[in-house]
């Protein structure tokens, strides 16, 4: 990608809702990066005091699952944000990431972006409104993966309800 950050920043969607002031304060906390495919962003657990904007390539969300091992939640293409586990305390990754092409990104320095959220309530309020819907598209994506990875309404022991029980009478 080309241009500043403060012009990727405010090129892209997701920071639409923003003012022109809060993209700016928001691109003097961020930083181009690029990833190698295969690269580990983050382990599951790990400290969460980035976040980024991915801008081209892929990055894979994973879970570790015991006698599984890493199983993909989700994967996330150009234009999408990695990262919400920043926000709330205790900060800690609630997924692993790893980029499964080369990816450019915009990288942000959380621990910065939360301080500025402290000091301006309207800069805050406006984060929080534009990633709640990126923590509510990732649980409901690990809800499916799970779903897939645990069994089918099929398989015994899944779930019982009453309709279920009712129609094996």
């Amino acid at each position: 990608m080309t241009g500043t950050v403060a012009e990727r920043i405010s090129a892209h969607p997701f920071f639409g809702p923003l003012t022109g002031e809060q993209r700016a304060a928001l691109a003097a906390d961020g930083t181009a990066v690029r990833f190698a495919a295969g690269e580990r962003l983050f382990e599951e657990g790990g400290d969460a005091d980035r976040f980024w904007l991915i801008e081209d390539g892929s990055v894979t969300l994973d879970i570790r699952v015991p006698g599984r091992g890493d199983q993909v939640i989700e994967t996330l293409a150009g234009g999408a944000v990695l990262g919400w586990s920043w926000l709330y305390p205790p900060q800690r990754w609630q997924f692993g990431a790893v980029a499964r092409l080369a990816t450019t990104a915009i990288e942000f320095d959380a621990r910065a972006v939360l301080r500025r959220c402290d000091a301006d309530p309207a800069f805050g309020y406006a984060a929080l409104r534009l990633f709640t819907p990126v923590i509510s598209e990732r649980l409901q994506a690990t809800r499916l993966r799970l779903l897939d990875l645990y069994g089918a309404p099929s398989q015994p022991g899944y779930r019982e309800t009453r309709e279920t029980k009712a129609e094996q009478r």
